[in-house]
């Protein structure tokens, strides 16, 4: 038999209480080779091995615990002391079950292997270290159908099948227990939710996104998963994704209409807004709306612009939120007055910090 480096090693509080601390432990590990043995209440264990397993006692307490747990009634032994011998041979013995009697110290038996029957079920000395372990009786119920019908559909032998379920319901219960605390973890979308500092400082100083894209992000993306109705964990990773990708898309569409012109009658938006707006949950068909207005506005100011999809962008989420706060309201039919710096003068920075769109 051959055990994992570091094992984790736990204890049974009610055990510990009831035995000792050091005890329990010893009591607890060596439920588990006696899981493992299979057949037979008498098992073999390697002195040596069962020093490496734990460390952090000398012979000399291994010898004082194994007396002490003798001494309760939970232990036999074949009247060796530990470490005398290569290995040790002992015997659990359960509450209200009457001790084996003591066997000579023969060599080991083969064991045999045999295929697993229709009408298996894990011995009662299995389960009741599967609730020390903190695992209910129901959870291993559940398991034993599923076992059986997997290993009987594999139909391949083992020594000891008791052991094999032990591993799997235990192996089984760690990852409902890692399920349990993501769900417990999990909220739904509510609408004063905002992200935390840390994926704030993510996007603005790791990621070089404005302050004022990503807060204008927020009621977007609130108000998408507020509808979705989701509950979920892990918000802030996914708003900090939304922003990253919404300022990729936003950003190559700015590279790619730089040069400042005036409003002309045919203008239309570059798919590539639409695309950013789709990522904002605003839908093209909205959008659309906006445009004989936004032309209208523009041609009669006569400024130039570096920028026309910066502009409409703004206008239509500040459309937007009008429409989400306050209903359908229709279009605008006045927009504010035109800004005193003309818009050739300002830099890249200055149209992406513009918050004139959202007063």
């Amino acid at each position: 038999m051959t055990l994992l480096p570091e094992r984790t090693l736990s204890v049974s509080p009610q055990l510990a209480a009831t035995l000792g601390l050091e005890e329990a432990l010893l009591y607890q590990l060596l439920g588990d080779y006696q899981a493992l043995a299979g057949e037979g209440a008498w098992v073999d264990v390697d002195s040596g091995q069962l020093l490496k397993l734990l460390p952090f006692w000398q012979l000399r307490d291994l010898r004082r615990i194994v007396a002490s747990l003798e001494d309760t009634g939970v232990l036999l032994s074949d009247g060796a002391a530990f470490g005398a011998a290569e290995s040790f041979r002992f015997c659990l013995v359960t509450t209200g079950a009457e001790p084996p009697p003591r066997a000579a110290r023969v060599a080991p038996a083969r064991k045999t292997t045999r295929l697993i029957d229709s009408g298996w079920e894990p011995a009662p000395d299995v389960v009741a270290q599967l609730n020390q372990y903190g695992i209910p009786r129901d959870f291993i119920q559940a398991q034993i159908a599923e076992f059986v019908t997997y290993w009987s559909e594999r139909n391949e032998p083992r020594h000891s099948w008791n052991a094999k379920f032990l591993k799997q319901v235990v192996r089984l219960w760690r990852e409902e227990e890692t399920r349990q605390v993501a769900r417990s973890r999990e909220v739904r979308m509510f609408a004063a939710w905002q992200p935390s500092p840390e994926a704030v400082e993510l996007l603005n100083r790791q990621a070089g996104i404005h302050s004022n894209f990503i807060e204008d992000a927020i009621p977007e993306f609130v108000l998408y998963w507020q509808e979705r109705g989701d509950a979920r964990s892990t918000w802030n990773s996914d708003f900090v994704r939304h922003v990253k990708l919404q300022w990729a898309r936003y950003t190559a569409t700015l590279e790619n209409d730089s040069e400042p012109r005036a409003m002309n009658r045919e203008w239309q938006p570059s798919e590539d807004l639409f695309e950013v707006l789709q990522l904002a949950n605003i839908s093209r068909e909205f959008a659309i709306r906006q445009i004989p207005e936004f032309v209208l506005f523009w041609r009669e100011s006569g400024q130039a612009i570096s920028s026309w999809n910066t502009k409409f962008l703004q206008h239509v989420k500040r459309q937007w939120v009008r429409h989400c706060t306050q209903g359908d309201i229709g279009h605008e039919t006045t927009q504010g007055p035109a800004p005193a710096t003309r818009t050739r003068d300002r830099s890249l920075v200055d149209d992406l910090t513009d918050r004139s769109w959202a007063n």
